[in-house]
């Protein structure tokens, strides 16, 4: 709260409170709204009320900044405030949905001077005023963006000649795009996204010589993309999906030198070839043609565009081959030509592409072997299915095996006979050398060791003492019911270990060492925390001794990050947080742990004890499930049967992210893990343990979320979110602020929707939940979007 003397500072010329987390209204008399008064911002903050009707006092203030709060009701009369530069009431809830909500337009058409104006994100009605063409001629910025607005737009906005930024997406405008927007020859940014425009794309936009980004998705747009585009010449964005866009694309469009960066023409009508002249696009990074009408072959010219990272051409009539030219594309990282008439093989430089997380060649005709190698190794990144002539592959792609042809002629060629003969002669090698081996060398191994093809390195008690400085306390970085975890050294300290020594004297500690050597010993995934090796014996003082060595995870655990512990004492150093982008990718990776352990495994596993202490970070801050202390691997149930369950019974867990149903004496499943992976995901946003003391009763986290959404989410995020979303809005770069806040907005509605998989996961009834492939799938997708 602010003290309410300093409202009756009338002599005061600067008030600023921007970026804190105040609380409070202001009286409708607010004395500091004097003429005195120059500036004034309020902004991300969490000031709620209405804004005082004082503040037409203010005659001589510039700059008035009140967007990232909770401010609400009608903006009072502006009409004192002819210096006014500066005006943003972004991301509040003013307005009421109401016809003259935008009155005060009006009054702002007497700031002659005024640079940038503010009103996105509220919850203004009506119209946009005529009079907004008599606004300042001097307005360089102007957001309208994600209000309730209707109507057409006034064909006067084009006497406001300086604009660079114009952004009146998600909205309900209706109509025609006005040409005369063609008249804003200093525009740089126009984004008329997610509203119901209608008529053609404007001729005049070639007259927008500076235009760098273009946004006209989800209107219902007709006609062809006007040939005049092309003289836009430092065009970096395009984007028109999802309208009535038809016709061939003309290649005068496509070779806009080399300025485009992102093209996205998906889910509209356009016919024809796609331009080879997209080989002049060198700088593209995205390019998605999706759900069109294309024909004929896949531009060779493609092969150019050595900077692609998404390439979606999907849903289409493309034919042949894939061309040799895309082995070029060493960056790409999602691939989907599905449903589409290709044929041919698949080609093997596909497996080489190391950053490729994503391909889909679904519904095609493609033919012969499925390559092994790559991105083709995992069923959840990669899609083949709907190829009737495919072989080979995966299990998970359910393909027949590859029948390998007889010569025709009875005789074996020289060359095949010549690798035959090698090929015995290197069997007989081996089978002699894994003789001698066993009976000679090996001969003290029992018969029951792995048989997983990974070398474990063999470390002793001994070894073991002396890396961890003997399990010293300051090599000790975390403890649990079933034991300790030290950090130790190798190798004269060129390698980190994680040891985690079982205390023997807890009576389920053997049993959790036997199971997690069981579940780890023949699974390997870039998300799951790798073992290096294990030691059973005996300690100095003849104590029985069982360890387990793993990778070191250089950033500890999750719940570290999200909790981090109180700093004792003074310091400068701000507490360690999660960025949002962060979170999103950790959540991906436990959610591909997962699907690997439940789908991929030739015996699935359940994990039954995922939490954010379980979740390890890297030095890339990569997420890696651990502690598999609890696993139980699953029956091989019927297909009749629903799920896949474990007859193992008195698994714990850990309170707040046990499924109810374990409560209850039921089996293990895999739908046990994913209820505790929807409570970590809430967890994980909310920045709230399902423990904390607010939770109880009815009251769950998963209660508290799904009660909050869609339109309260702001409330129960975790504030190092908003913090982050205020310093999105807050900025000084104009170049940059509409872009800032479109990018707000798409986290904004991706944080609602990562909160509703939390919450369809994290479903008491087990039935309701869904299950993790299809969750990891939804998660993609919000990445993907972003």
């Amino acid at each position: 709260m602010i003290p309410s003397s300093i409202f009756n500072l009338s002599s005061l010329i600067r008030f600023s409170l921007q970026l804190n987390e105040i609380q409070g209204t202001f009286p409708s008399d607010l004395g500091i709204f004097s003429p005195s008064l120059q500036y004034f911002d309020i902004a991300s903050n969490q000031f709620s009320g209405t804004i005082p009707v004082s503040i037409s006092n203010a005659s001589s203030l510039g700059h008035l900044g009140m967007q990232g709060n909770s401010l609400h009701g009608k903006v009072p009369s502006l009409a004192n405030l002819h210096k006014l530069e500066r005006f943003s009431l972004t991301s509040n809830n003013l307005g009421s949905g109401g016809l003259n909500d935008l009155s005060f337009i009006c009054d702002l058409t007497r700031a002659t001077n005024l640079k940038h104006l503010g009103i996105n994100m509220n919850n203004f009605g009506g119209v946009l005023p005529e009079c907004t063409a008599n606004l300042s001629s001097s307005l360089a910025r102007f957001y309208v963006s994600d209000n309730k607005l209707v109507g057409r737009l006034p064909n006067g906005i084009g006497n406001l000649v300086k604009l660079e930024s114009l952004f009146l997406s998600m909205n309900q405008f209706s109509g025609e795009i006005p040409p005369a927007l063609g008249k804003l020859q200093n525009l740089y940014q126009l984004d008329l996204a997610i509203n119901s425009l209608s008529g053609e794309i404007p001729s005049s936009f070639g007259n927008l010589s500076r235009l760098t980004k273009l946004y006209l998705d989800d209107n219902n747009l007709q006609g062809n993309i006007p040939l005049s585009l092309a003289d836009c010449h430092n065009l970096e964005i395009l984007s028109v999906p999802r309208n009535n866009l038809s016709g061939i694309i003309s290649s005068k469009i496509i070779g806009l030198s080399s300025s485009y960066i992102f093209l996205d023409l998906s889910r509209n009508r356009f016919t024809g070839p796609f331009p080879q002249e997209v080989g002049k696009l060198i700088n593209l990074e995205y390019l998605d043609i999706s759900e069109n009408m294309f024909s004929g072959e896949i531009p060779s010219g493609l092969g150019s565009c050595i900077k692609v990272e998404k390439l979606h051409m999907q849903g289409n009539f493309f034919q042949e081959t894939i061309p040799l030219s895309l082995a070029s594309l060493r960056g790409i990282q999602e691939l989907n030509l599905s449903r589409n008439n290709l044929s041919g093989k698949i080609p093997e430089f596909l497996e080489s592409f190391k950053l490729l997380q994503s391909l889909n060649l679904s519904d095609n005709n493609f033919e012969g072997m499925v390559p092994a190698k790559g991105v083709f190794t995992n069923a959840t990144a990669t899609s083949v299915r709907g190829n009737g002539n495919l072989c080979g592959g995966l299990l998970e792609f359910h393909l027949p095996k590859c029948k390998f042809k007889q010569p025709k002629k009875g005789g074996l060629s020289l060359t095949l006979k010549f690798i035959i003969s090698i090929g015995c002669a290197l069997l007989g090698g081996t089978f002699a050398f894994t003789f001698l081996y066993h009976c000679c060398v090996r001969r003290d191994i029992k018969d029951d060791s792995s048989s997983g093809s990974e070398k474990f390195i063999r470390l002793s008690y001994q070894s073991l003492l002396k890396a961890t400085d003997g399990f010293s306390s300051s090599n000790l970085i975390g403890a649990g019911s079933f034991g300790s975890v030290y950090r130790g050294s190798l190798d004269q300290g060129e390698t980190t270990i994680a040891v985690k020594v079982l205390n023997l004297v807890h009576p389920g500690a053997s049993k959790s060492f036997k199971a997690e050597c069981e579940a780890l010993k023949n699974i390997r995934h870039r998300n799951l925390v790798k073992v290096l090796s294990a030691c059973s014996g005996v300690d100095y003082h003849g104590h029985d001794f069982k360890a387990l060595i793993y990778e070191y995870m250089v950033n500890g655990s999750l719940d570290e990050w999200l909790h981090p512990a109180p700093t004792v004492g003074e310091t400068n150093e701000s507490p360690r947080s999660l960025k949002f982008s962060q979170r999103l990718n950790i959540a991906i990776d436990v959610a591909m742990a997962l699907d690997y352990l439940h789908h991929q495994c030739e015996t699935p596993i359940v994990h039954c004890d995922l939490k954010p202490s379980n979740v390890l970070l890297n030095d890339d801050m990569i997420g890696h499930v651990g502690d598999f202390g609890l696993a139980r691997f699953l029956l091989k149930l019927p297909d009749s049967c629903s799920g896949n369950q474990s007859s193992s019974l008195g698994v714990k867990g850990t309170i707040g992210y046990t499924p109810p149903e374990y409560g209850m004496g039921n089996e293990v499943w895999t739908q046990g893990d994913v209820y505790s992976y929807g409570i970590l995901l809430l967890e994980l946003f909310t920045g709230k343990r399902p423990t904390e003391k607010i939770f109880q009763g009815s009251v769950n986290l998963h209660n508290f979320v799904k009660t909050a959404l869609p339109y309260q989410v702001e409330q129960i995020v975790d504030p190092v979110l908003v913090q982050e979303r205020g310093e999105g809005i807050i900025s000084t770069s104009n170049s940059l602020n509409g872009d800032r806040t479109r990018a707000f907005i798409n986290i904004q509605e991706s944080l609602i929707a990562i909160l509703e998989v939390g919450v369809a996961c994290s479903a008491e009834l087990p039935r309701e939940r869904l299950d993790i492939r299809d969750a990891l799938a939804e998660m993609c997708r919000i990445r993907n979007k972003l």
